[in-house]
């Protein structure tokens, strides 16, 4: 039997018509297509399907739509405002944490979900927090650097990592 949900996606609010076992994932991808939350790995184990709901990351391939009604939902699409990058989008591309690009939309949910949540992250709660999040390209030096200069942008001073 399927159900009428209804959440704040991305800011507006979206009523959608899902069934009990459809996954946040697909509903985001094949209902409101928006491709940039990626399918990695199916299970959890991977991160690419990093989304935020109500301010948190989550894993968009173990959650089932119907367990986001009412909430704020946000996804990659949502990220920066105005047509321009967020601050952590534009530290990956400084630091050069891009290469295949498939765990950046993963990667952005879950470090701006650090950096909303802790102003002054140290290199290891970076590597903490990012843990959950896997990228076979970049060996994640790239990235953590980038989260830390993203940390550091927003305070008005260069990040520095721990030695």
């Amino acid at each position: 039997m399927r159900r009428t949900i209804g959440m704040r996606l991305n800011g507006e609010w979206r009523e959608l018509v899902v069934a009990p076992n459809e996954l946040l994932l697909n509903v985001l991808r094949d209902a409101e297509g928006l491709t940039g939350t990626k399918y990695g790995c199916g299970i959890g184990e991977c991160g690419a399907c990093t989304v935020r709901v109500d301010g948190e990351p989550v894993l968009s391939c173990l959650t089932l739509a119907v367990a986001v009604d009412g909430c704020e939902v946000q996804t990659i699409e949502g990220v920066g405002s105005d047509g321009r990058l967020d601050r952590l989008q534009e530290a990956l591309l400084d630091t050069a944490a891009i290469q295949c690009g498939f765990c950046t939309p993963g990667m952005v949910m879950t470090g701006r979900a650090l950096l909303d949540e802790t102003r002054a992250p140290t290199e290891q709660d970076v590597r903490d927090y990012m843990k959950g999040n896997l990228c076979r390209c970049t060996g994640y030096a790239s990235i953590v650097r980038a989260v830390l200069a993203a940390a550091g942008a927003a305070n008005g001073a260069k990040a520095v990592t721990e030695g």
